[in-house]
Parts: structure tokens; sequence; C-alpha cells
């Protein structure tokens, strides 16, 4: 059989495996390996899973991975996010929708020490949905604004998401970090406005809160000041070159450790709690890890990249045409897929096609964190919804789903902004010392 032929029907069964609910890294490993199997041999089959496993958990570039999921768990457990949504709701409540801009701007914060989506809306979650409840604000926004705050987890750095694009593609993850920056802010505040929108003139969506004085705003400064420092820590950091992105999440995770004890939050189960925590996703994230890799091998033997890449030329699209094709693409699948997964699996075979027609790799990083942001609020399954819906038992995924159409709008608006002007994606990163 053709090797293109292989690698198609490859790609066919894994994608059917993965919507039927099988364990990702599984599937990917088992159909990588059967099809460079039948393509090689056994000996090459075996040696390339042996060298995957070997070599892709040993690159010293991957240290960021633990020491930032260890960062983030400490913040968890430190409770972090009460504290920033507490002094989010003094600064926002009074304004309509005041309770979900409050929300947005705890999701970014928290976001900015955290580095992961699922985690941030889960948290955010448990913290925001029952102050909101109790100022009587629909279910409606309420959660549909938690679901979309949620996905910023995967863009504002430290982005997990964002570290494994930059291995695959072999960029700079500190650049990518400060890439998101930007975008990050600018789609908080699009959401934030959305809310502002959406209550401004159906106040029952979202009433207002009380007005604090300007000595209690401030005063919310000594809960927050932590993720202040922490983040600016390792943000000015990068951007300004002292910190390589690895030495960047050591101090991250020793910062973090030292506000743990600082808010007196430091004692033998909330250690643990985050060790364990830390290695279970990052056992998680090196089989997901592994498993593209094995099955990078069997597309490239295969030739399904170059071939892809040949077909787009070759229709004769413009570049932008083209480019709109791919984000449709990760949109869909981020429905059904897990955006760890998503960026393992379709980087290696669309990043050829980028790059061929000019597009800066800074750039479409940042571009498909923010697709896939959307996939994660898209319909049928859309991950960040069920999160809602499973922390809010009592809330349908139908009403997620309804409340989370505004902020899908924005997301949309977003990446058009970001793809007619791709400067704001890449300002900063190009002011960072070489």
């Amino acid at each position: 059989m053709d090797p293109l032929i292989t690698g198609t029907i490859g790609l066919i069964i894994l994608v059917v495996l993965i919507f039927l609910r099988m364990p990702i890294g599984l599937v990917m490993a088992t159909v990588g390996f059967a099809g460079i199997f039948y393509l090689r041999g056994f000996d090459v089959a075996f040696s390339s899973l042996a060298a995957t496993c070997f070599s892709n958990t040993t690159i010293y570039a991957l240290c960021v991975l633990p020491l930032f999921l260890l960062m983030g768990q400490i913040t968890v457990v430190a409770e972090m996010s009460k504290d920033i949504y507490s002094a989010t709701y003094k600064w926002f409540g009074h304004l309509p929708g005041g309770l979900a801009i409050a929300t947005t701007a705890a999701c970014a914060a928290f976001a900015a020490i955290c580095g992961d989506a699922l985690t941030g809306t889960a948290t955010m979650a448990s913290v925001s949905l029952p102050e909101m409840r109790k100022y009587r604000y629909s279910m409606e926004h309420a959660s549909g604004c938690i679901a979309a705050g949620g996905t910023l987890g995967i863009l504002i750095p430290p982005s997990i998401i964002l570290i494994l694009y930059g291995f695959l593609t072999e960029q700079s993850i500190g650049s990518l970090f400060i890439a998101g920056f930007l975008p990050g802010l600018l789609l908080a505040l699009f959401y934030c406005l959305v809310s502002i929108f959406i209550c401004t003139f159906r106040p029952e969506h979202g009433p207002r809160g009380p007005k604090f004085g300007l000595l209690e705003q401030l005063a919310e400064f000594k809960h927050v000041w932590s993720i202040l420092v922490l983040f600016g820590l390792i943000i000015g950091g990068i951007y300004s070159g002292i910190f390589t992105p690895n030495e960047a999440g050591a101090v991250g995770a020793f910062g973090a450790f030292i506000i743990l004890i600082v808010k007196r939050r430091f004692n033998k189960k909330n250690v643990y709690s985050s060790l364990l925590e830390t290695m279970r996703l990052m056992g998680f994230i090196f089989l997901i890890l592994i498993g593209a890799m094995v099955f990078s091998v069997f597309l490239s033997l295969s030739q399904m990249p170059y071939a892809l890449t040949n077909f787009l030329v070759t229709l004769g699209l413009p570049p932008i045409a083209t480019m709109l094709v791919i984000i449709l693409i990760f949109i869909i699948f981020g429905c059904f897929i897990d955006s760890l997964a998503l960026v393992l699996l379709f980087t290696p075979i669309f990043f050829p096609v980028v790059v061929s027609m000019g597009f800066d790799p800074i750039w479409f990083g940042v571009i498909i964190v923010i697709v896939m942001q959307q996939g994660m609020m898209t319909p049928p399954v859309g991950m960040s919804c069920f999160i809602i819906s499973a922390v809010a038992k009592d809330v349908p995924l139908s009403t997620v789903f309804r409340g989370v159409i505004p902020f899908w709008i924005a997301t949309i608006a977003i990446i058009i902004i970001l793809i007619i002007f791709p400067q704001i994606t890449l300002f900063l990163p190009s002011l960072m010392p070489k």
C-alpha cells in the first residue's frame, strides 16, 4: 500500500479511537507503532518507540514543565484564587456585570500563575459561582463568563501549551511567553466588555454589587501582592534576559513555596498534594508527548506532512485562506480533543505548511492557542463548558453553551484582529534581547 494512503488510514483510525474516548497518549503510541511496523518492520518500530521514550523525556528544555506545573499547584493549595477574586470583586463589583468582570480579571490573574486552562476553570468556578448566585446573576451569563475566562490559562504566560509548541517547533519559549502577553490581556478585556454590554442592556443578567471605598480597594493589594511579584519576577526576568525559561520556572516554583510559607499555608498536606498532583500531570503529559512523537515518526514516514504542504500550495489559495482552513480544523477538533493532545498531534502536520507560506512561527503559536480556546468553548463537547457543568451540577450544559456564545464571538473577533494586525503579537518579542 502507498505510504501516503497508510498515513491517511492511520490518522482516520486515530481520530475514531479518540472520539470513542480512549486514552489519547496510548492511542497515538499504538497507532504510530503499528504504522511504523507496517511501513518499515518491527525492528524500526521498536527502536523508534525506545528512542522516543528516552530522548523526549530527558530533554533539558522540558525541565520547565514540572517547574511551572509545581508553581501552579502551589498557588492552588495556597488558595490564591480566593485572594484574587476578593480583590477584583472590590475593584469591579459595582460596575454593570461587575462580578462577571471580577471573575474574568481573576481568571486572567490566576492564569498568570497557573498555566493550565482546565485547572483554572475548575478553580474559578468553585470560587466565583457561589458569589454570583448570592447576587442573583443569571447562571447563563455566570457560567459562560467562567467557561470563557478559564481558557485564558493556556494563553497568558506561563502557558504549558506554548512550552510544548516551542519544543515541537524549536522556537524560543521565552519569546512565545512574551508574545502571548498582549493578546491575553486584549482577550480578557474583550470578555469584560462583553459582560458590561450584556448587563447594561439586560441588568437582570448581572446586578451591580456594592461599591467599596478607595481605602478598602487599596487594602486588597495586601492579598494580591504575591501574585504581582511572582508574575513580574518570571516575565520580567525572561523579557530582560536575566532568566532562561527553565531558570524562570525554578524561580517561580521557589517563589511560590516562599509565598506559601508567608501566607501560613505551608503544611505537610499542602506540600504533599502539590507534589503528587505535579507528578500526576507530568505523567499524563509525558504519556501524550511520547505517543505524539511516535505518531509523528509514522506521519513522517508516510510523507503526509509534505504531501499536505504540496497540496495546499498547489491549490493556489491565498496564504490567508489556507490559514483560515487550518484555523477551522483546529476549532473543530478542539471541541473533542484536549488542547495538549491537539497541539502535539496537529502542529507537526501543519507547521511546515505555515512556514512555507511565510507566516511567523511565534505568531502562529499564539494564534493556534487562541483557536484552541475557541474549541474549548464550542459544542458539542467544549471541555471548558463540561467542567463548569460538572462543578455546578444543577446548571444544565445547554445553559453553559448559551452563556458562552457572546464570549465565543469575542474570541473570533480577537483572532481576526491578530490576523490583520500581527504586530500586536510580535511587538514585545521584537524588543527582547537577542
